[in-house]
């Protein structure tokens, strides 16, 4: 029998290189992706905001579009002020714990995206394909429970990513070529069989995803064949104005995630540094672009932001007369 000496380090923090290749660009780089996410977080806190102030958007859509925004928010600040941290001042540092933390929020938030893009297709589903019912089909509690549901199925597929984490020995090195940590990338320093860290960690969630994306295209196969059924011209119209939004944002979040897992399984001539800007834009690019869409395509919303900052600016005016 042959003795292999191992010394099992576990580190207490790991090192995040930012964009491996490109240091010196790091703090130019800095610049888009420091204006992408604040104005994600900026539109985002907008539309929540509107949302639970404007009773007229105390509706399951619109409910549903704020916890999308909400998730955008989480999505990006989980990652995003991190690798500020590193480009800005050289903060590689990460601790142990604070990695697996954010492993588990970017895979909890994206699961969790997914989810809810599913219960917006749900809803569109049932206010057009049985409209008479909608009110009764969607209250106030049903709502609550798909929310809960959404939580507790995201939590529950990425919870045991923590454990295979943690039951890793790490001896090789604790330098990580990104600028946050995921989970691939982080079992792939560890000295041990990662195994089941590859198969749950690819099979589990894009299982997950797949299911809603075939759920979603199924909504939207009856939902378009509604659509084309019905007589007048103004009410198909009006039908696909007010899925056009939704499906913008499905591509948004649907169409860069594949792409950036293709590439990243596939794409082995690809360089890293092209795989790591990506995964940073796929984290800020899709959560500053919903609050624009739904701006743009959902005449409530618009005329509901207008009457927000109106009231905003009497708020001032009146307090520099005072």
């Amino acid at each position: 029998m042959i003795n292999v000496n191992h010394t099992i380090f576990h580190p207490a923090v790991f090192v995040l290189l930012g964009i491996p290749g490109l240091e010196r660009y790091h703090m130019w780089l800095s610049i888009p992706l420091c204006f992408i996410y604040a104005s994600a977080v900026l539109g985002n806190s907008v539309l929540i905001l509107v949302i639970v102030t404007e009773r007229s958007l105390h509706e399951p859509m619109y409910m549903f579009l704020s916890m999308l925004a909400g998730t955008d928010i989480l999505l990006s600040t989980t990652t995003v002020p991190k690798a500020l941290a590193i480009f800005w001042f050289c903060a590689r540092n990460i601790t142990f714990d604070a990695c697996v933390t954010q492993v588990f929020f970017v895979h909890v938030m994206f699961v969790g995206e997914s989810a809810i893009l599913l219960a917006m297709a749900f809803d569109r589903y049932v206010a057009i394909c049985d409209p008479l019912r909608y009110s009764v089909i969607l209250t106030l509690p049903v709502v609550g429970r798909m929310a809960l549901a959404i939580v507790v199925r995201s939590f529950c597929i990425i919870f045991p990513v923590i454990f295979l984490l943690k039951r890793l020995p790490f001896c090789r090195t604790n330098v990580i070529p990104h600028s946050y940590c995921e989970h691939i990338g982080v079992a792939r320093l560890a000295c041990a069989d990662i195994t089941v860290n590859i198969w749950y960690g690819f099979s589990v969630p894009i299982v997950m995803v797949i299911t809603d994306v075939l759920l979603i295209a199924v909504s939207y196969t009856l939902i378009l064949r509604a659509i084309f059924r019905m007589p007048s011209q103004d009410a198909r119209h009006k039908a696909l104005s007010t899925c056009g939004s939704h499906l913008c944002v499905i591509l948004m979040f649907y169409v860069p995630s594949f792409f950036t897992l293709l590439t990243h399984r596939f794409g082995r001539n690809i360089p890293r540094h092209i795989h790591i800007i990506l995964a940073n834009l796929y984290v800020v690019v899709p959560p500053m672009l919903n609050p624009i869409v739904y701006g743009v395509k959902t005449k409530q919303i618009r005329e509901a932001v207008a009457h927000f900052f109106m009231g905003i600016k009497k708020c001032f005016s009146s307090s520099s007369l005072d």
